[in-house]
């Protein structure tokens, strides 16, 4: 079949499908794309010649398209995602921190950037970087260490070995993240009679791989030695839908379950096993538990510093740790026991092993009383009743509140992720969506509106902060062009909140923090900008600009007011709420390892890097 090899491309992606579980379906559903002279006349076209191949979706920005691809797709437990596709130069470039929020978090997104001409004719084009030691570079590079596969397509033919690579990391479990095809705008448009093959309708299985039994026996043999065990669940608990075989499993053995951030909704928060978030930012349920647990069950985790406290948490002497984890990487980790396999099918091999056992009565007992203390900390944080100002724990409790038990709150920066770690009441496995892998300002509204593509049945609340809605709102136009609806809340405390309590907490005064008008010519927080006059900015007029319907809440019960309100209304809605930027949630017996600087003038930074010296004689070596 003669076609461009952007036109085969469009035809090839468009029959690519996964299957796992008998289940079968389209792996790449879209593709978001903006324009240039680097795309238009390829992928563009080819998507323009044929829109029964593929639903194009416009978007404002290439990084937000990105992170709307990483969120349609873990929404879909990384079964399906979307393809991207932008010129070559900025557009490109715009897309390397998605890239890189992807390829973190193990999130399948098509890259397709254009590239400059193969042939170099007419060099250097508009948008080209020159290299002085290398003729073959192109900012495109860049891409090259935040993907999980990147292929410079030169010819037309080269397209089909790239393209199956690109399916094949795609569709892997344990190998996914971003892959990206750099495509010359040249070659993009060039003609090549391709196998007919090539366009069939692909399926690629999706397989559970398990352990082997030698490890299994052994994995439960130290479950069974175990007096203190406890589970770590992690994104790998929802992405290969192991939630209720966790949840028969922690019921008849008693064996209590703390989660990460991508882990969280393993378990509703009601379960008897559940202990809520464990680590830098965990419950203090988890957090006392993780204390002395003797063995640590790892389920789909990468056990990050969050997760381990900066390798502060888990501070028995005995203490073990079994690694459940598709990635070799990760299942290896802590010198623990890996078992190298899907976290259902390895969960269901265990539970065969591990029947008639459970933990001791007084176990039970003790993880029910922290979750009861646990619990009753939760309801005084979401009704402090603050004043003037409320505290952001309170929003979120208003919010918690007033969702159905399908809603998705969606988060990505700031102070926000922890404290709905700690305190968000999850009660579907698909409920609670924080990117907090990079941790990406930006990435709230177009993640969800991803969340909300892969799923219109599910009203979608995103928590936004005032420092990541400057950094990226324009998917509110988006989101309105779509029909697919958002209600954002929008959660402003006048500057970086987040970092100015850590910055506080080491010393330093929260220094560069706030919006405010400069008032002594130097740059800071409490000196320079805390008594300078607000900056007249209005992110609430900002929304309704975009097209959003904005609601302003003055307090907790305007909030609620919005909340219901927002229910009736057909489009996206923007809820503007101040917060005190002061009150913050506890930290709950963790610690998270940022560095002090060893020699200051300032008698705060040096009590800080005293405090700080005492973590660091809390770590422990894992090996």
């Amino acid at each position: 079949m003669r076609l461009t090899m952007a036109q085969a491309l469009v035809r090839f992606l468009s029959a690519q499908y996964v299957e796992r579980d008998g289940s079968e379906h389209r792996f790449i559903e879209g593709c978001f794309g903006i324009f240039g002279h680097g795309n238009l006349t390829g992928v563009g076209q080819a998507l323009a010649q044929n829109p029964e191949l593929m639903t194009y979706y416009q978007a404002r920005n290439e990084q937000a398209m990105v992170h709307t691809a990483a969120g349609f797709s873990r929404a879909r437990n990384r079964l399906a995602t979307l393809a991207c596709t932008t010129s070559i130069g900025p557009g490109a470039t715009n897309m390397v921190t998605g890239a890189a929020a992807a390829t973190v978090n193990r999130v399948p997104v098509l890259l397709l950037p254009g590239d400059v001409f193969a042939s170099r004719r007419p060099d250097p084009v508009l948008q080209q970087l020159e290299s002085p030691w290398r003729g073959d570079v192109s900012v495109n590079d860049a891409f090259i260490p935040v993907s999980r596969y990147f292929d410079r397509v030169q010819r037309p033919e080269q397209l089909v070995p790239a393209a199956l690579a690109a399916m094949r990391v795609l569709t892997s479990p344990a190998d996914t993240g971003a892959a990206t095809l750099a495509l010359p705008q040249d070659v993009q448009t060039e003609a090549f009679d391709y196998p007919e093959e090539f366009f069939e309708r692909r399926i690629w299985h999706i397989g559970r791989v398990a352990p082997d039994r030698p490890s299994l026996d052994r994995a439960a043999e130290l479950i069974r030695a175990a007096k203190r065990p406890l589970i770590v669940a992690g994104g790998g608990v929802i992405y290969s839908e192991a939630v209720e075989v966790l949840k028969r499993l922690v019921r008849r053995t008693g064996i209590p379950v703390a989660e990460t951030q991508a882990g969280k909704g393993s378990l509703p928060f009601d379960h008897p096993g559940a202990l809520g978030g464990v680590g830098a930012t965990g419950t203090l349920a988890a957090n006392r538990i993780a204390t002395q647990a003797d063995l640590v069950l790892g389920l789909g985790t990468r056990f990050t510093d969050f997760t381990t406290a900066s390798h502060t948490a888990f501070q028995s002497p005995e203490v073990r740790f079994i690694n459940v984890n598709v990635a070799e990487l990760d299942s290896h980790k802590l010198g623990g026991l890996a078992l190298t396999g899907d976290a259902r099918a390895t969960l269901e091999a265990l539970d065969e092993r591990l029947q008639r056992w459970s933990v001791a009565g007084d176990y039970r007992k003790e993880c029910d009383a922290l979750r009861a203390d646990w619990d009753r900390e939760v309801s005084r944080l979401y009704n402090l009743g603050h004043t003037p100002l409320p505290a952001q724990s309170e929003v979120l409790g208003a919010v918690n509140d007033l969702s159905a038990p399908r809603d998705v709150v969606v988060c990505a920066a700031g102070s926000m992720p922890g404290d709905l770690h700690k305190l968000w009441r999850t009660r579907d496995a698909k409920g609670y969506h924080v990117e907090y892998g990079y941790s990406t300002m930006g990435y709230e509204i177009a993640g969800g509106l991803g969340v909300k593509l892969a799923d219109p049945s599910r009203e979608i609340y995103v928590m936004v902060g005032d420092g990541s809605y400057l950094m990226m709102s324009q998917e509110i136009a988006t989101s309105i062009q779509e029909r697919a609806k958002l209600t954002i809340v929008l959660v402003d405390n006048e500057g970086f909140a987040s970092i100015g309590g850590l910055s506080r907490s080491k010393g330093t005064e929260g220094f560069g923090t706030r919006y405010r008008y400069r008032s002594d010519g130097s740059l800071g927080d409490d000196s320079a900008h805390s008594n300078g006059e607000r900056l007249p900015v209005d992110l609430a007029l900002n929304a309704q600009g975009l097209g959003a319907h904005v609601f302003r809440a003055r307090n907790i019960e305007d909030l609620r007011d919005a909340l219901v309100a927002a229910k009736k209304i057909d489009r996206t809605v923007v809820i503007h709420v101040m917060v005190d930027r002061y009150d913050g949630v506890p930290s709950y017996d963790s610690w998270w390892e940022v560095p002090v600087a060893e020699v200051a003038e300032s008698a705060d930074v040096k009590n800080a890097r005293e405090e700080h010296e005492r973590g660091l004689a809390r770590r422990r070596w894992h090996v």
